[in-house]
C-alpha cells in the first residue's frame, strides 16, 4: 500500500538542490524522479578510466526538459511482456521498472570527477554519423536489406527510439574527435 511520508535527509537535500537549479517552482501536484546515487556511480566509473571514452546511451533529457512544468507525471515506466504501463505495484518482481536519465546531472557529476563531456546527441544523429545507412546498404540481398532497414527505422525515427534515446560521451585524456558526435552537438542544452 502506498503512503505519503517525509523525504529523508539525502532525498530532501537532492530535491532542494534540484529546485534551486530550476527556473521556477514546479506546479502542484508534480511527480518526478531524482537519483541521489548518480554522482557516486559516475565517480566510480571515472575512477576506472585513466584514458578513454565512456558512452552512455539511455532514455533521457537535459534537466530543463526533464523537470519541465508540463512533465507533471514524471518518467517512471513499467514494462511487462512487451507492454508499457505506469503502475509499479502490478506484476511485482516480474516487470522492469525504469525512469529516464537527467543528463544534466550526469554531466555535472562527470565534470566533478574531472571527466570531459565530449559529446551529447540523439541516438539518431549518433547512428547516422557512424554510418548506419551505409551499413544497411551493404546487406547482401534485398531481403536482408529490408530487414535491416526496418531495424534501423526503429533506432532512428523520432516516434521510435531516435530522439528519446540520447548518447553522452564522457572522456579523460582522449583528444581525438568522436565520429559519432560529428552531426550533432547538444551539450549547450545541458
Amino acid at each position: 500500500m502506498e503512503a505519503a511520508s517525509e523525504a529523508g535527509p539525502e532525498l530532501a537535500a537532492a530535491l532542494g538542490a534540484l529546485q534551486r537549479e530550476l527556473p521556477g517552482p514546479l506546479p502542484e501536484p508534480y511527480t518526478s524522479e531524482v537519483c541521489p546515487r548518480l554522482a557516486p556511480w559516475v565517480a566510480a566509473l571515472g575512477a576506472t578510466l585513466s584514458r578513454g571514452v565512456f558512452l552512455l546511451i539511455d532514455y533521457g533529457l537535459p534537466r530543463a526538459e526533464y523537470y519541465h512544468p508540463q512533465r507533471r507525471e514524471g518518467t517512471l515506466r513499467c514494462h511487462f511482456r512487451q507492454r508499457a504501463h505506469d503502475d509499479p505495484y502490478t506484476n511485482l518482481g516480474l516487470q522492469d521498472i525504469t525512469a529516464w536519465v537527467d543528463f544534466t546531472a550526469v554531466a555535472e557529476a562527470a565534470v566533478a570527477v574531472d571527466l570531459t563531456v565530449a559529446g551529447f546527441a540523439t541516438q539518431a544523429a549518433f547512428l547516422l554519423a557512424l554510418g548506419i545507412e551505409e551499413e544497411v546498404a551493404r546487406a547482401p540481398d534485398g531481403t536482408e536489406r529490408a530487414r535491416l532497414a526496418g531495424e534501423a527505422q526503429r533506432l532512428l525515427m523520432p516516434g521510435e527510439m531516435g530522439e528519446v534515446f540520447k548518447v553522452m560521451a564522457l572522456s579523460r585524456g582522449y583528444p581525438l574527435p568522436l565520429m559519432g558526435m560529428a552531426l550533432q552537438d547538444l551539450r549547450r542544452l545541458l
